[in-house]
C-alpha cells in the first residue's frame, strides 16, 4: 500500500451530496429517512405476514420473503452511512469499514439478481405448468433454489473486495459517492486497473445480464400463455401476478447495467449517484408497496395479520 510517492490510506470520505446546499441536504436527509423506516417497516411486514399466515405458505411467498430479507440488508448496509452524510456532510469511512461496506453491497446485490431470476422462473411454472407445479416447486425444490440464489454472492463479492482494495491508493482519498460502491473507490487507484475492469464486465455480465436473460425469456413465455388464456378475467389475474414482479425487475436491472458496466466510465459522479439511489433506495421501498398493493392475497392476509393481532376473533377472510 505505499512506496515511491504513494501514502498509505487509512480511511476514506465520503462526499455523498456535499456539492448540494445545505437546506438540500437537509431535506434529502427527511426524505431518505422517511423511505428508510418504510423500507423497513414493509419488508418486515412482508416478512411477518408470510410467515404466520397459512394461506402464504407457497413458493411464491416463500422467495418473497426472501427478497424481503435482501432488502433490509441492502438498506442497512447503505442509508445509516449516507444517512450520517447528510447530517454531517463530509464523514469519513475507515479503510476496513469502507471494504466491508463493498464486501456486503455487493453480497446483497449478487443475491437479489438471482433471486429475481428465480422468482421469474417460479412464476413462469406457475403460468405455463399450473398442474405440475406443486410436484415441480415443491419445498425441497424451492429451498435449494433460495440458497443457489444467495451463496454466489459469496464468492463474487470476495473476490470483487479484495483484489480492488489490494491496489494502491494515492492522492485524494475523498470517495465521490454517498457509499463505498466500486467505480468511485476505483477512480482513486494509482495503478493500472485494465484487467480488474475486464473482470468487473464479465461479472456485470454473469451477474446481471444472464438473469436478465433468464427474465426475459421466462415472461416472454408468460406472455405467450397469457395470451391464450380465453376469459378477458383470467388474462388479468394472470398478468397482475407478474406486473408488479416486471416493475421491480426493470428498476433494478437497467439501473445497475448501467452503473456497472463502464466502471470508469465519463458520466458525471451526479448521474451515478441518481442511478445508485434508484437500486438502493427505491427499489427497495417500491418492493413491498408493489407487492402489497397489487396482490389480493397479500393485502387480505395483512388484514387477518392485524386482525388477529387485536383480538377481533370474528374477522373476514
Amino acid at each position: 500500500m505505499a512506496g515511491g510517492n504513494w501514502t498509505r490510506v487509512s480511511e476514506f470520505i465520503l462526499m455523498s451530496f456535499s456539492s448540494l446546499p445545505t437546506e438540500i441536504q437537509l431535506l434529502l436527509f427527511l426524505i431518505f429517512l422517511i423511505i428508510y423506516l418504510v423500507t423497513l417497516m414493509g419488508n418486515s411486514l412482508i416478512i411477518l405476514v408470510t410467515l404466520v399466515d397459512p394461506m402464504l405458505h407457497s413458493p411464491m411467498y416463500f422467495f418473497l420473503r426472501n427478497l424481503s430479507f435482501l432488502e433490509i440488508g441492502f438498506n442497512l448496509v447503505i442509508v445509516p452511512q449516507m444517512l450520517g452524510t447528510l447530517l454531517a456532510q463530509n464523514i469519513t469511512i475507515s479503510f476496513p469499514g469502507c471494504a466491508a461496506q463493498m464486501y456486503f453491497f455487493f453480497f446483497f446485490g449478487v443475491a437479489e439478481c438471482l433471486l429475481l431470476a428465480t422468482m421469474a422462473y417460479d412464476r413462469y411454472v406457475a403460468i405455463c405448468n399450473p398442474l405440475h407445479y406443486p410436484v415441480i416447486m415443491n419445498q425441497r425444490t424451492s429451498v435449494k433454489l433460495a440458497v443457489a440464489s444467495w451463496f454466489p454472492g459469496f464468492p463474487v463479492a470476495t473476490v470483487q473486495t479484495t483484489w480492488l482494495f489490494s491496489f494502491p491508493f494515492c492522492g485524494t482519498n475523498k470517495v465521490n459517492h454517498f457509499f463505498c460502491d466500486s467505480p468511485p473507490v476505483l477512480r482513486l487507484v494509482c495503478a493500472d486497473t485494465a484487467v480488474f475492469e475486464i473482470y468487473a464486465i464479465i461479472g456485470t455480465i454473469l451477474v446481471i445480464m444472464i438473469p436478465c436473460l433468464l427474465i426475459l425469456c421466462s415472461y416472454s413465455r408468460i406472455a405467450a400463455a397469457i395470451l391464450k388464456i380465453p376469459s378477458t378475467k383470467g388474462k388479468h389475474k394472470a398478468f397482475s401476478t407478474c406486473s408488479s414482479h416486471l416493475l421491480v425487475v426493470s428498476l433494478f436491472y437497467v439501473s445497475s447495467s448501467l452503473t456497472y458496466f463502464r466502471p470508469k466510465s465519463n458520466n458525471s459522479p451526479e448521474s451515478k449517484k441518481l442511478l445508485s439511489l434508484s437500486y438502493t433506495i427505491v427499489t427497495p421501498m417500491l418492493n413491498p408497496i408493489i407487492y402489497s398493493l397489487r396482490n389480493n392475497e397479500v393485502k387480505n392476509a395483512l388484514s387477518r395479520t392485524f386482525r388477529k393481532a387485536l383480538g377481533l376473533r370474528n374477522y373476514i377472510p
